[in-house]
């Protein structure tokens, strides 16, 4: 999907922010550093449609994230691990679409998971 990285990032940044923990710096500045990599995108059928086992209604769609903390002088934080942020979405003419739009919900809960096992576990 186009644009993916941005989305998470933009997410991951905005919840550090929100959760106020940490503070967003420029490299020069920061103590730590954060890597990541999206690992995978996910689509799975949750609900078919009654009748139908091959039609889907309801699908789950996770995505992944490995990521490590490290310091300035390379000192491992945290990780490598990965995240996994969830939604579901149902399926209406454009399953594409339906995607693209639960895409955000999926990064959001992403974030949310990753922001607290950082900032619990530091």
């Amino acid at each position: 999907m186009p644009r993916v990285e941005v989305l998470v990032t933009d997410t991951v940044i905005k919840q550090f922010q929100q959760d106020g923990t940490f503070l967003i710096t420029s490299d020069d500045k920061a103590d730590a550093t954060l890597s990541g990599e999206i690992s995978h995108i996910n689509r799975q059928p949750a609900r078919s449609v009654r009748g139908n086992v091959l039609a889907t209604t309801e699908f789950n769609l996770a995505l992944s994230v490995k990521f490590s903390l490290t310091t300035r002088d390379g000192k491992q934080l945290a990780g490598p691990a990965e995240v996994t942020g969830t939604t579901s979405f149902f399926v209406t003419s454009d399953v594409t679409t339906d995607e693209r739009q639960a895409l955000p919900l999926a990064t959001e809960d992403l974030a949310t998971r990753l922001v607290t096992q950082l900032s619990e576990g530091w």
